[in-house]
């Protein structure tokens, strides 16, 4: 029976693990594999989320359209930013780094004194239940489930709609897409808007089980890009398997010896694979 309620507890760890795994880097896979951006800015987009979130739970909003709301700002917020700075910058990685981690500082920095070093935060919902002599959150539930529907929504998205196919003909060719008539301009604008509102959706959904300070996207960014390397440009066939494995190696190490091997655990597999598959598991899947 004890092994049995081991056995529980190390999947619930997966399940854990998986959720933000996947929840931290979608965002991020898709701004970097359709657009080439490496978007240092991307936890302060989780950060936007949530604070957005945990205001309008304190205004009276109901948690799950208080987590929509997170994640629609954030998906305004990124398609003016995209307007106003990205865009100029497709094609030259290098200037796109640099000015998206100036964009990171300069929110951070204005969050920090226009709102303060901390934000009420507005505690777990949905209670606890317990397998044996172990209790668990249902809310842990709730994040496992909210990633796989994100999984699900994209597959959906960028392969039985037209956007998504005007999508991925932009990512692959532009310039024959641009000649069959596709706006690649609104393509790329879309599609930052939809990986920034993919950050606000995970820092709202994020939000009851965080401390909510300016900087608290970074706890997100080092799993968030190990995921991405590990999975490659792809974030169909990269991100889920990436997460699905990390997740593995994450649980065990950390059921193991903590959070801090868990962590190591991560960064290990990150180096193996930049060594062993450059391109990561996508580019590995789809090779010639």
């Amino acid at each position: 029976m004890e092994t049995g309620y081991l056995a529980f507890a190390m999947m619930m760890q997966f399940a854990d693990a998986f959720a933000f795994l996947v929840l931290a880097a979608c965002g991020l896979a898709i701004v970097f594999g359709m657009m080439g951006i490496v978007n240092l800015a991307h936890g302060e987009f989780i950060m936007c989320g949530a604070y957005v979130t945990v205001a309008a739970v304190h205004a009276g909003v109901p948690l799950p359209l208080a987590i929509a709301i997170g994640a629609i700002i954030s998906a305004l917020a990124g398609m003016v930013i995209e307007f106003i700075c990205i865009r100029h910058l497709y094609g030259r990685p290098l200037d796109s780094i640099v000015l998206t981690w100036g964009i990171s500082l300069v929110v951070t920095q204005a969050t920090l004194i226009t709102l303060g070093s901390n934000m009420p935060g507005i505690g777990t919902p949905y209670g606890s239940f317990e397998v044996g002599p172990y209790s668990y959150s249902v809310y842990r539930l709730v994040l496992f489930a909210a990633a796989v529907a994100v999984l699900a929504g994209l597959y959906i998205l960028f392969n039985w709609t037209r956007f998504g196919i005007a999508a991925r003909a932009t990512m692959q060719v532009p310039h024959m897409a641009s000649a069959s008539g596709v706006d690649t301009r609104r393509v790329y604008s879309w599609t930052f808007a939809i990986g920034a509102g993919l950050a606000g959706l995970t820092g709202g959904l994020y939000a009851p089980t965080m401390t909510l300070v300016p900087t608290m996207g970074t706890s997100f960014m080092t799993e968030a890009f190990v995921t991405v390397v590990v999975g490659g440009a792809d974030v169909f066939l990269g991100t889920a398997p990436a997460a699905a494995i990390l997740a593995v190696i994450k649980a065990g190490m950390t059921y193991w010896k903590g959070q801090l091997f868990g962590q190591i655990g991560l960064l290990i597999a990150a180096i193996i694979v930049i060594r062993l598959l450059p391109k990561g598991i996508s580019g590995f899947l789809t090779r010639d």
